[in-house]
């Protein structure tokens, strides 16, 4: 359904169309990992629409909301190089970005959802910064990992799969994410973006001395 579609199709009473990116690396071996939670949050998505992620195309693969014009994509270009998907993609067909990622800034399954900032050393971010050609206006939801323990690597931390309590912190947050980005779609990124981020606070207040 995907390659039948052409910019041509966004005509100006048609909906706003949304191009929803998860920041990931592909294949079996980073399944259930902490750098996978943009991926896991597109999954949640797609499932609660019913959408197939099966088409793939400019280095993605695809779904398609219908009443409003939603694409889903997951680079299969690997964390570090996500902007080689993402940049072509949102240009091309012209597409307001919304993008998730993982956060070890954020408590295990607190998430924010804002209209713009830096990469924060997120590798994947930086790269699609860099493919925009340098902008950063556009919005983002942070999904919390919680940070490494101790003197742990951090790339080790990324790459380490949840725990029993975390993973079941991350599935609840990857159902709060679903309903937001519903409530972005209808209501829009000011109100939805407000909504969303004062119950995020409190959770975060709830949690963030918990262990996991």
């Amino acid at each position: 359904m995907f390659n039948r579609l052409s910019r041509r199709c966004f005509c100006t009473l048609a909906p706003r169309p949304w191009l929803f990116v998860g920041l990931g690396n592909p294949g079996d071996k980073y399944k259930g990992t902490r750098h996978n939670v943009g991926f896991e949050m597109i999954d949640a998505f797609a499932e609660s629409q019913g959408i197939p992620m099966s088409t793939a195309h400019s280095k993605a693969i695809f779904g398609f909301v219908g009443e409003v014009p939603v694409f889903l994509a997951k680079p299969q270009t690997y964390m570090n190089l996500s902007g080689e998907s993402t940049g072509p993609l949102a240009a091309y067909y012209k597409l307001p970005l919304n993008q998730f990622h993982d956060d070890m800034t954020l408590p295990c399954g607190v998430l924010r959802l804002h209209d713009k900032g830096g990469h924060g050393c997120h590798k994947g971010l930086k790269s699609v910064i860099y493919h925009f050609r340098g902008n950063r206006e556009f919005p983002r939801l942070r999904i919390g990992i919680g940070s490494p323990p101790g003197q742990m690597d951090p790339k080790a931390f990324l790459l380490q799969k949840f725990n029993l309590t975390a993973r079941q912190r991350i599935d609840e947050a990857l159902q709060e994410g679903v309903d937001a980005l519903k409530l972005l779609l209808f209501k829009g990124l000011a109100e939805s973006a407000k909504r969303f981020n004062k119950e995020q606070k409190y959770k975060h207040l709830r949690v963030q001395n918990l262990p996991v």
